[in-house]
């Protein structure tokens, strides 16, 4: 169900039990072959197929594409919310979902960017409702909920990228006409982590062409198995956040 398509009196009545699931992604910069929309693109589409899933036992409210991509501003077209501003945001959402009595809250984020703002959100969140044993607050990333490796030995990546084989396969899936050709760009190799220690960091660091990842190895073929991935995988994990017995997790 979506959220705006719903009145008022409909939704006091989800309220309570429904879980309630806000989208946040980003717009910025995807290399030079992917739309800037691209991470935003992708989560609505992960979305919708998710929807078809879980029918009306859980409800959706628009996708929020303005995320905290500071970190790419090096790039023209990036827009970020820095990070104070986007803390604020997403507790904002939080607040006002829970004011209107709803008790299972969940951001289903599709930009790596908003990982770590958003667990701070959450962890904010639940010192300030300190006193609720009621409310189940969670943050989780799409692609964390699948291992699209596992069923499609094609697939040249073994993690998410940025402008990456698996973020250009699904594009060219949904929307071909805005992928642009792919056989002349290098592998970049994707290295989120500096262990054991972590390293704030800067897109430019690590990419100057703004790709992190195989693109050239993508495929449309190999950007529907990823959708199906990610969306059965939302989906169950979805069924997890509606059976929820108000004490574990």
């Amino acid at each position: 169900m979506n959220l705006v398509e719903l009145a008022w009196p409909r939704i006091a009545e989800l309220a309570p039990c429904t879980p309630l699931v806000f989208p946040v992604a980003a717009i910025e910069q995807h290399g030079h072959h992917l739309p800037i929309a691209t991470d935003s693109m992708l989560l609505a589409e992960v979305i919708r197929r998710t929807q078809m899933l879980t029918g009306e036992s859980v409800l959706f409210a628009p996708l929020q594409w303005l995320g905290n991509s500071d970190h790419h501003l090096e790039f023209c077209g990036s827009l970020s919310a820095e990070p104070r501003c986007y803390l604020d945001l997403l507790n904002r959402l939080m607040d006002n979902a829970i004011l209107h009595g709803f008790r299972r809250i969940v951001f289903v984020n599709g930009h790596g960017g908003n990982d770590i703002p958003g667990r701070q959100a959450i962890f904010e969140a639940r010192q300030r409702y300190r006193h609720r044993a009621d409310l189940l607050l969670l943050f989780t990333t799409y692609w964390d909920h699948a291992d699209p490796c596992a069923s499609n030995p094609d697939l040249v990546q073994r993690s998410m990228g940025h402008a990456c084989e698996w973020e250009t396969s699904m594009i060219q899936a949904i929307r071909p006409e805005l992928a642009g050709p792919v056989g002349d760009l290098a592998d970049v190799p994707v290295n989120f982590g500096f262990e054991p220690a972590y390293r704030g960091w800067i897109s430019t660091d690590r990419t100057m062409a703004g790709h992190m990842g195989s693109p050239r190895h993508a495929t449309p073929e190999k950007g529907e198995h990823l959708f199906e991935c990610y969306a059965a995988g939302l989906a169950a994990f979805l069924q997890r956040v509606i059976k929820w017995d108000g004490q574990s997790w």
